[in-house]
């Protein structure tokens, strides 16, 4: 056979003798790892949070592996978490805005629960619908979506009943703070009045400052990567409000680590910090 291949007898027994390095082994088992945490997470999480999943499998068997090696993995298996898409925002609108207090002053900082809430109105296209509006309400605590209300039109109507189902699950705390920018929707009288009836301080970002919602404005760039991008088009309103419940409650406040919270969940963080108070 060696003859007819024209490869040399001590060539052919050196090949069967050959075993596989235990590092090739290793990198095998850590592929196959990877790989299953990435489809778990829908192909949402990147290095860092591929990492943070594995080392937790890794350590009841005493074993370790760095994020570099992690990189280097997922480039042998041409795997990546989805990339975001650039979207520039223009504005023709030659209107004067009023500037309004600014409590927060990019301070995102909290000890507890219902201290600082954050707000905003992001875009969905759809097919048949055309833009529809998807508004939220953000817990700085823990990053939780505590208020959630998706429209096919942008009005006052959709942040009432974004607030009116946050309200519904939480505890208003004395000196409560929303923060949201300067929209026409934040700034009208009809929800100010009902912020006011609910002992609510209002805080607005200033005029063209996006980083003072910076958290708000985070939780966007993942939706849209994460959960939009995906997708070419939503085929109409029903089918882009289907995807957006589930990332939001099933994935987003239920499974997804952040490091800002040191690789925790939003419930896990909440779920900590009532039991720390319940045995205060």
């Amino acid at each position: 056979m060696c003859r007819v291949l024209g490869v040399s007898r001590a060539h052919y027994y050196r090949y069967k003798a050959h075993k596989p390095s235990k590092r090739s082994l290793e990198d095998k088992d850590l592929k196959q790892r990877i790989f299953r945490i990435f489809v778990e997470f829908k192909q949402r999480y990147g290095v860092m949070k591929i990492h943070y999943e594995l080392s937790k499998e890794l350590q009841p068997l005493q074993r370790r592996c760095s994020p570099r090696r992690v990189s280097r993995l997922m480039k042998e298996m041409d795997i990546h978490s989805i990339a975001i898409k650039k979207w520039k925002a223009t504005s023709s609108s030659k209107q004067a805005i009023q500037q309004r207090p600014n409590l927060l002053k990019q301070d995102f900082s909290t000890t507890g629960l219902n201290q600082k809430w954050t707000t905003d109105i992001t875009y969905i296209q759809t097919k048949r619908d055309g833009w529809c509006y998807l508004s939220t309400i953000m817990d700085l605590h823990s990053r939780r979506i505590i208020g959630y209300s998706f429209s096919k039109k942008m009005a006052t109507k959709l942040i009432i009943k974004t607030l009116e189902s946050a309200v519904q699950n939480r505890t208003i705390t004395e000196d409560l703070i929303i923060h949201s920018d300067l929209g026409t929707q934040y700034t009208s009288d009809e929800y100010n009045k009902r912020l006011n009836e609910l002992h609510i301080r209002h805080s607005y970002s200033r005029k063209g400052c996006p980083y003072d919602n910076a958290p708000m404005e985070s939780f966007h760039a993942s939706l849209k990567k994460e959960c939009v991008y995906p997708i070419p088009v939503f085929e109409n309103y029903e089918a882009a409000a289907s995807v957006l419940f589930e990332y939001v409650h099933s994935f987003y406040n239920r499974k997804r680590i952040h490091s800002s919270l040191s690789y925790q969940t939003p419930l896990q963080v909440e779920i900590t910090t009532i039991a720390n108070q319940m045995a205060a």
